[in-house]
């Protein structure tokens, strides 16, 4: 794992995941922290290391970890999500990402939304928001306002990225989706994009144009 500091708030970790088709990938996550307590964006992508997050959350920096949100179904976010639930960490997701868990045989995330869920961390907000189908069917972005910082997952892609997985994919959509975050929140300083560099809004007017219908 690595553990990449972002802002004075927030965190980016990084696990590995190793597929058939695209090799040893690096995958993103975030940590947001306020005061003495701390949310998780995506788990790391199996349950050792998520053990070790957890850990350096909570004995080395000593931060209470209140909660872990899933932005997609795939493992690369929910991984290693069992741990979290060992340690009586409430999970929160979209419903359709619960309902697409369930048909893989994997670990749940426990509390579902449908469109809409905002997370309150030491009075700080967390909007966490279902725009549209893209990467998959239940993909979710996090947007903390007080940092102007958008964990943006599979749906956002960094710059200069392939399409990637694509299984479960609407790419006739995805742009459309995207449009729909760019309006929403225009005050966007950070993106962390679920593979690849962290970024600003030149990450959504790429991850558009790489989907546009041409």
């Amino acid at each position: 794992m690595i553990i990449q500091k972002l802002s004075e708030h927030t965190f980016v970790h990084v696990s590995y995941l190793n597929t058939q088709k695209f090799g040893k990938v690096a995958c993103n996550g975030m940590v947001f922290i306020e005061g003495n307590e701390a949310i998780v964006f995506d788990t790391p992508t199996d349950d050792d290391v998520s053990i070790e997050l957890i850990n350096w959350l909570e004995n080395e920096r000593k931060y209470k970890v209140k909660g872990v949100v899933a932005t997609h179904f795939h493992v690369d976010c929910l991984g290693g999500l069992s741990v979290f639930h060992e340690k009586h960490i409430p999970s929160y997701a979209n419903a359709k990402t619960i309902a697409f868990a369930t048909q893989d045989s994997v670990t749940m995330p426990e509390k579902g939304f449908e469109s809409k869920l905002e997370l309150d961390l030491g009075g700080l907000r967390i909007i966490n928001y279902f725009f549209g189908e893209g990467h998959t069917k239940d993909n979710i972005v996090s947007y903390i306002p007080s940092e102007e910082i958008l964990f943006g997952g599979c749906l956002i892609k960094a710059v200069g990225a392939q399409k990637g997985n694509l299984n479960d994919a609407n790419t006739e959509e995805w742009s459309n989706t995207v449009r729909k975050i760019k309006k929403e929140f225009p005050n966007i300083k950070y993106i962390v994009p679920g593979h690849g560099k962290v970024g600003g809004t030149a990450l959504l007017n790429y991850t558009i144009k790489l989907f546009e219908n041409k």
